[in-house]
């Protein structure tokens, strides 16, 4: 048995007669009358009654209808599936953040604004330190992350860049550094404190623990060692807002992405390192160069799509 006999049948079934099935099929008659003959050998029981002009279905034929009604039914189904799976629109889509990137509105914007747009397209969202990710999708276990500024860029997998932010510096409140006595000026309820960034030389530094943020204080480093300064890390830690916390605590001080000021410590106190503009954290959507997921494809472009018109010149 074949499909065909399938559709044949039920064209037959539904015209009641053999002519007019024919020309909705665009056979001969004879033909389907033949193929309708070997269905019924095949099946040991009568379809159709046959009258002097039609045919009606049998009792067992009727009921068979049913069936095979069914069965091409989800036929349909499966391929309208697939060619939704294929062009990107049905699927799953494996993400991760690292814990800064989560914290950037443009990442968590862009992930809502598909779930909006693209509703039968499941995301399973995951929170991991940068040198997870890029080991997690060299291994194929993650279509698609947000990341800061990665150490290492295999030629596998692409890097565009989303936006850059500044660093800015965490101190507990209270700190020396947020009362200088050659700042005689009043500064404004809403101003950022800056600190000068020879002032850092001696302090007591808190990051990320590294590899899991490896590229993030590159730049702050050779910048403190250039000032004549090697920071001092007396602490590493897992996340950003572990390191804040510990900043809270007065364990020290640290250096994270504008962003992260959305974290909420009353015990911390934000500054900008005054004169300097090369600390950055740049925002980057890491993807596959060659992926066989088309819902993890449609997902970057849907990003890259909200970046622009959100963003626009901003995001590069």
């Amino acid at each position: 048995m074949e499909l065909r006999h399938l559709r044949y049948f039920l064209t037959v079934a539904e015209e009641r007669q053999f002519t007019r099935a024919a020309a909705r099929l665009h056979i001969q008659q004879p033909p389907l009358s033949q193929q309708i003959q070997e269905l019924e050998r095949e099946l040991g029981f009568a379809l159709f009654t046959r009258l002097p002009r039609g045919v009606e279905l049998t009792s067992a034929g009727a009921a068979f209808a049913v069936d095979a009604k069914g069965v091409l039914d989800a036929l349909d189904q499966g391929i309208a599936n697939a060619r939704r799976v294929a062009n990107g629109q049905l699927g799953s889509v494996r993400i991760a953040l690292t814990s800064s990137a989560a914290f950037h509105p443009l990442a968590t914007a862009a992930i809502r604004q598909f779930r909006a747009t693209h509703p039968d397209i499941a995301i399973d969202l995951n929170e991991i330190n940068a040198a997870g990710i890029i080991e997690r999708m060299m291994s194929g276990r993650i279509d698609a992350a947000f990341l800061r500024k990665p150490i290492e860029t295999p030629p596998e997998l692409r890097f565009d860049l989303l936006h850059e932010e500044r660093m800015v510096l965490v101190l507990p409140a209270g700190h020396a550094l947020l009362v200088r006595p050659k700042d005689k000026r009043q500064r404004k309820s809403n101003e950022q404190p800056q600190v000068p960034l020879n002032a850092l030389a001696g302090e007591f530094f808190i990051f990320v623990r590294r590899p899991g943020a490896p590229g993030m204080y590159a730049d702050f480093i050779r910048a403190c060692e250039a000032a004549g300064f090697k920071p001092d890390v007396v602490n590493e830690v897992p996340r950003m807002s572990s390191a804040i916390n510990l900043v809270a605590a007065g364990a020290g001080i640290t250096l994270v992405p504008a962003s992260m000021q959305r974290y909420q410590q009353e015990s911390v106190v934000y500054c900008a390192v005054a004169g300097d503009e090369a600390f950055s954290a740049p925002l980057h959507l890491v993807t596959h160069r060659e992926s066989a997921n088309p819902a993890a494809a449609r997902f970057s472009q849907a990003v890259l799509d909200f970046v622009l018109k959100e963003y626009g010149a901003e995001t590069q």
